[in-house]
This record gives structure tokens, C-alpha cells and sequence, in this order.
């Protein structure tokens, strides 16, 4: 059976809100009976952009990564509702705003933190993937329609068609080890949740100091070779992907004409390693 999918991808958001703002002019005010009450116009994010900063300066990096309710095939909260949260065959899990007035324990049964407590509703809310939409007939929730830069997609699709694509755009999940199964996928998601070495190399010829385009830079951990880069015209690298505390890394660096350059890293955090002077 086909089921709504939501393929976020952490590289192309650029923190427009948009999305956020769509969620808003759909729900403020709006009652959507069976489906969800009116959405509080302050506090609540149905659909929360997340925000890092990595690296230091020069070399910074920041990413964004939205983050709503998962519609997990084995939702927490599902557990915890009392038979007040269901699940729909197309994958969407739904918050019945009657049978769960009162509820507000089920704000924490989600481990995304992606319920919102509604005061003057008394009862609990989170996105819907706009159901309501849907189920007339849209091919997208509002959040994917309003994204100018195609960083949310939705796809009503097959689980064999779903690993596919999992294993083709290699998409993850977030948290993993929750086992909740979501229905939300991230591409791009190392953008976030992991480290990266960089630098710059530059070479010193005579009196005179450039950038170090097209030298050979290699990350290696012990004797094992991990990646190799090509430093660009401004003489740049960087090594993305890399797991926060994992210890002692090394850097090599190659250019013709010149000595070999070597530069140990301990990674905690992501980290600029400087320039790398050839001479």
C-alpha cells in the first residue's frame, strides 16, 4: 500500500521559513474538524527549523534541518494515546482533537519533541502532513508547496519504492536507535549531525605566499587512509562526514616541487586546521 512520505533535504534549506509561515496561513484560525483544532497563532512550530554552526573562521558552515512530526509506523505516542492518536493507512498519524483534550502527558511521548501543547484547546497538537489537503485531492502538503529552493518533497509511494530510494539518495533518519520507524527521511543529514576537517594550503615561493590550488590532501586515522581532496583555487579542503569526539585524525599534503606537509588533528568538534604553508 502506498504511504505519504516527506524527503527533507538538510543542503537546500535555507532558512526562509517558508515552510513555517505556509503552516501558519493554513492552520491559524482555521478548524479543521476530525483532522486537528485551530493552531495557537504564537509558540507552537509544527514544522521547527533547526539550526548549527560548525567549523571556525574562516572556514564556517551553517546548516538547517526542519524538523516535524515523523509519522512513524511505530509512533510512541500512538502507545501512550489511549487510542487518541491512529495512524491512517496512508501513513499519516492523526491527533483526534476530542479524544485527546486533557492529554498532556502526550506531549512527551514524542521523542522529536514535535507535539505542541494547545492552552486554549486543552489538547495536544502536531503536524498533519495537511490531511485535509490531501484527502481532496492535493499532491502536496502546504510546507512542500511553499519551499522555493525544493528542500522538502513528498512522495506517495510503495515501501519497496521508498528503500529505493533510501539506498539511491541515501536518506537517513533521525535518531535511529529510537526505532520508531518514521516516515520522514533526510537527505544530506552529515550537514547537521556531523564534523568536518578543513583548512587551506598555501605555498611560499621566493618572497611570495599563494594559494596552493590542485594539491593533493589526504585524511588518514592511524595507517588507514579515509579520503583524499584536491585543494581548489583558493587552496581549500574539507573533509565532511566525520563523527564528533572520534579522536586523533592526520593530514597530508602533496604538491609537486614541494616537501610533503603532515598536521595532526584531535577531533572533538568540527575544526579549521588553518593554512598549511608549503615552502
Amino acid at each position: 500500500m502506498k504511504k505519504w512520505r516527506l524527503i527533507i533535504d538538510v543542503e537546500k534549506c535555507v532558512d526562509c521559513n517558508n515552510c513555517f509561515l505556509a503552516c501558519k496561513d493554513e492552520h491559524v484560525e482555521n478548524d479543521w474538524p476530525d483532522y486537528t483544532r485551530p493552531q495557537p497563532r504564537h509558540g507552537h512550530r509544527w514544522i521547527n527549523i533547526m539550526r548549527t554552526e560548525r567549523g571556525q573562521y574562516p572556514l564556517v558552515d551553517v546548516a538547517y534541518r526542519p524538523t516535524t512530526c515523523m509519522h512513524c509506523d511505530d509512533a510512541p505516542c500512538i502507545r501512550a494515546a489511549k487510542g487518541s492518536i491512529t495512524k491512517r493507512p496512508d501513513g499519516i498519524v492523526i491527533i483526534d482533537p476530542v479524544k485527546a483534550a486533557g492529554q498532556q502527558e502526550l506531549v512527551k511521548a514524542c521523542p522529536y519533541q514535535a507535539i505542541w501543547w494547545n492552552q486554549e484547546q486543552a489538547a495536544p497538537q502536531k503536524c498533519t502532513l495537511c490531511a485535509h489537503l490531501l484527502d481532496q485531492g492535493w499532491k502536496k502538503p502546504r510546507c512542500v508547496q511553499a519551499c522555493p529552493t525544493g528542500a522538502l518533497r513528498a512522495e506517495f509511494v510503495e515501501d519497496a519504492e521508498m528503500s529505493r530510494l533510501c539506498q539511491t539518495e541515501k536518506l537517513e533518519v533521525l535518531q535511529p536507535e529510537a526505532n520508531t520507524r518514521p516516515g520522514v527521511y533526510y537527505k544530506n543529514l552529515y550537514r547537521f549531525n556531523k564534523c568536518f576537517i578543513g583548512g587551506s594550503v598555501a605555498m611560499k615561493r621566493e618572497d611570495v605566499v599563494d594559494c596552493a590550488e590542485g594539491a593533493s590532501v589526504t585524511l588518514l586515522k592511524g595507517q588507514e587512509k579515509l579520503a583524499e581532496a584536491v585543494t581548489d583555487n583558493f587552496g581549500d579542503f574539507k573533509f565532511d562526514g566525520l563523527t564528533a569526539n572520534s579522536g586523533n585524525y592526520t593530514v597530508q599534503v602533496q604538491l609537486p616541487g614541494f616537501p610533503e606537509a603532515e598536521v595532526a588533528v584531535e577531533l572533538t568538534l568540527s575544526k579549521n586546521v588553518g593554512t598549511i604553508l608549503l615552502a
